[in-house]
């Protein structure tokens, strides 16, 4: 923690000037208190500021890793994977059109082609796939897990 001391003097030449400079300061640092004091002889008011730098918190904050989740939408896949993502966007289509839904409220080609490429076992591991949460699996799982037992 540093502390700055700064000087906002009020008459009207000197006020806009010494406000820019607080903010560019306020901007650029982590304020952790402030305490003010007017000093009347002078008319100005006196800052001080205890702050750290906001490069130094960024440097020392750890940060909790997002979870990443799997997409193989750039990968090209082998004669098993592409059978798989066949019979799963056959399914997907058949779903849809029992939903009445677009194919893509099912799942996205990307999805399917993760899928395919990630060969989930369980229902927990749909989680690990891109554009796969709670509602997805709830509604889907069991059947897409069927299909990549089946192919």
């Amino acid at each position: 923690m540093k502390i700055k001391v700064l000087k906002i003097r009020i008459d009207d030449e000197h006020l806009l000037e010494d406000q820019k400079i607080v903010d560019s300061f306020l901007k650029s640092h982590e304020i952790i208190k402030a305490e003010t004091a007017f000093v009347q002889n002078e008319e100005f008011w006196s800052v001080l500021i205890y702050f750290n730098n906001l490069e130094d918190v960024t440097k020392t904050t750890i940060k909790e890793p997002k979870s990443l989740k799997y997409s193989a939408e750039n990968e090209d896949l082998n004669n098993d994977e592409i059978e798989i993502l066949e019979a799963l966007k056959l399914w997907r289509s058949e779903k849809a059109k029992e939903q009445n839904l677009p194919t893509y409220f099912i799942a996205t080609n990307k999805e399917l082609i993760s899928v395919a490429k990630y060969k989930p076992a369980k229902k927990e591991e749909l989680l690990d796939i891109k554009g796969f949460g709670k509602h997805k699996i709830e509604n889907y799982g069991e059947e897409i897990l069927e299909i990549l037992d089946s192919v």
